[in-house]
């Protein structure tokens, strides 16, 4: 996304043209966030001490994104075709994420 934007807006599975017009800045843009959130789960992994509010920041973005799919989706901007297109994407990385937050939470509070 960030070093190759065209590329992946025209080559990924999930038919990101559906969402709107090519515009390499926001493409750049959200391939930034998702670096960042990358670099908070592999911080995680390695301090323990913040190991519940990276992860949940990285499940926060990861479950607002998917809530924006979620509403394209259900308002007809994109088709249904991707309520399963964005499963393994979008859907199942929120999934997780929200519930290892949820596990960690819950180990910390013993």
């Amino acid at each position: 996304m960030v070093f190759a934007p065209h590329h992946w807006f025209r080559n990924l599975p999930a038919a990101i043209p559906d969402y709107g017009p090519f515009n390499p800045h926001f493409v750049r843009d959200v391939g930034v966030a998702f670096l960042t959130m990358g670099a908070a789960l592999a911080w995680a992994t390695v301090r323990a001490a913040a190991r519940f509010e990276l992860v949940a920041v990285a499940a926060l973005f990861a479950a607002l994104h998917a809530v924006l799919h979620v509403f394209d989706t259900a308002t007809g901007h994109v088709g249904a075709a991707h309520w399963m297109l964005d499963l393994p994407g979008v859907y199942f990385p929120a999934i997780v994420l929200v519930a290892v937050a949820g596990l960690l939470r819950g180990i910390r509070r013993r």
